[in-house]
């Protein structure tokens, strides 16, 4: 349960060094206690039984986060192993439906399963339309990488489940400025070294309880365990009853940075971190007469086939990406009117 909120302007505070740095799409940058947190622990002696408590209470963090329960949460530290797991599970002869120029972590995994997995793709504003019911999975990123378009959610699920099909989502590029809702899919996965600032390593598969079932825990290891501590030795530990028997062994150092991120951003004032980000990137896009998105997005794209335009965003000192002929920038909490004035300027000479 939340049991603080806080505004967008608590949130920018937490941050230092971010003028002109507008790349949370690519990776987030460290609050002040995340860079606390893993300096104190780089000055002290490693403590296995503390390390086991941050990644619990990480779980937890994430679970409020994304409107769930701990106990469907289970700890990985890529999304493509998490995704792999589902590969694995999937019957012989599946077929997986994804959207055109999706994240290639959230379709290789299929791709590469064997089993004679089919996998089919489509533009990603047909998703809903194209699910038939020979779909078994719908797997598809909340927000698009690329492009920053954002998904309807709510028409793909309710077309999966008149057809039968399950959904994964990714929400890499959502969490931390969308309003999230993991009971609304089947399986949900996160990395949360971009938009939710924290220290590469640690990611998250939510899970509901009947499509959980039909998952085999092929990475299953002594952190999977019912009783991890328990379970080091031998191939005869009691698996977890709860999403606990998907997680991977953690990674020790980036769950201590990513605590107080995670926590932070849980406690957030979601709506309002919402409405700031994307009020962010439209002032950007008026700036430069860009179309407004279907549905609100704080990341931008505009066609930039030469790099002329990031390499003038390098040049003023924004640090921004390119993606399949796009320039590419995101607006986070940590950016403010001055960037949308820094960016848009470079571009505007």
């Amino acid at each position: 349960m939340q049991t603080t909120t806080l505004p967008p302007q608590e949130l920018y505070a937490a941050f230092a060094g971010s003028r002109g740095y507008l790349a949370a799409c690519s990776t987030g940058l460290p609050t002040r206690a995340t860079r606390a947190a893993v300096v104190a622990d780089l000055d002290a002696r490693p403590d296995l039984i503390h390390y086991a408590d941050v990644a619990e209470r990480c779980r937890a963090h994430f679970a409020r986060l994304v409107s769930t329960a701990p106990e469907r949460v289970a700890i990985g530290s890529q999304t493509s192993v998490l995704v792999g797991m589902i590969a694995a599970s999937l019957p012989h002869g599946a077929t997986v439906l994804c959207p055109e120029g999706e994240f290639s972590s959230l379709v290789l995994p299929f791709v590469h399963a064997g089993r004679d997995i089919r996998v089919r793709s489509v533009p990603p504003a047909d998703l809903a339309e194209a699910i038939t019911p020979d779909v078994d999975l719908v797997a598809f990123s909340v927000v698009q990488s690329a492009t920053g378009e954002v998904a309807d959610c709510t028409a793909i699920v309710d077309a999966a489940r008149r057809s039968g099909a399950r959904t994964l989502c990714d929400a890499t590029q959502a969490a931390g400025w969308l309003p999230l809702d993991a009971e609304k899919f089947d399986a949900l996965v996160c990395h949360s070294y971009k938009w939710l600032c924290a220290p590469r390593g640690v990611a998250f598969l939510v899970l509901r309880d009947d499509f959980a079932a039909r998952l085999t825990p092929v990475h299953a290891g002594w952190y999977a365990g019912e009783d991890p501590w328990a379970a080091c030795y031998g191939g005869d530990a009691s698996l977890a009853r709860s999403a606990r028997r998907f997680d991977v062994s953690p990674a020790w150092q980036a769950m201590v940075g990513a605590e107080p991120a995670l926590a932070m951003f849980a406690d957030a004032d979601a709506d309002a971190l919402h409405a700031r980000v994307t009020g962010l990137a439209s002032a950007f896009r008026r700036r430069l007469g860009l179309p407004e998105p279907l549905r609100a997005t704080p990341i931008v794209t505009w066609p930039d086939p030469t790099g002329v335009g990031l390499s003038r965003l390098t040049a003023a000192g924004v640090t921004a990406s390119g993606r399949r002929g796009n320039a590419r920038v995101a607006f986070h909490v940590f950016n403010d009117e001055a960037d949308v004035e820094l960016a848009a300027n470079a571009l505007l000479g």
